[in-house]
């Protein structure tokens, strides 16, 4: 488990990663090229992990089932500071309910879904969760 420091950019990670919308995951294509993609996510803060559910067909499932190493940062200010950047190994997540059953994702991403859909349709689409178990964080 990474420990986040107990200091400004400690306090300033734990708040994005309790308040922020979206996350950028980036994975590794066959051919070693970087993949970012924003998605949507839950952190779990007792055990250092980042929660996201795929679309069936993403690419990055692929990725990850052949090379599980990713890593997830949050967009800077625009000025090249909030810098918060997570490394870790990613994994499907079996033990996971469906978006449809996870209370504590519909809550976060209510809005967003009502946008496109209705959750079933959602979780029918978005059925493959992913855990991200960070090893490292860094940022400024």
């Amino acid at each position: 488990m990474v420990a986040i420091p107990d200091s400004d950019f400690g306090t300033r990670a734990r708040h994005r990663l309790q308040d922020e919308i979206v996350i950028w995951l980036t994975t590794t294509g066959a051919d070693r090229t970087p993949q970012p993609n924003p998605v949507w996510f839950l952190w779990d803060e007792d055990a250092d992990t980042v929660l996201i559910y795929n679309a069936n067909d993403a690419k990055r499932l692929e990725h990850i089932a052949a090379r599980p190493r990713v890593s997830l940062h949050f967009d800077g200010n625009g000025r090249g500071g909030d810098i918060v950047v997570l490394t870790g190994a990613a994994e499907q997540a079996l033990d996971i309910p469906p978006v449809d059953q996870n209370e504590t994702y519909l809550a976060k991403y209510a809005d967003q879904i009502a946008r496109m859909s209705d959750p079933h349709t959602f979780a029918d689409k978005y059925s493959v969760p992913i855990r991200v178990r960070v090893t490292k964080l860094r940022g400024f």
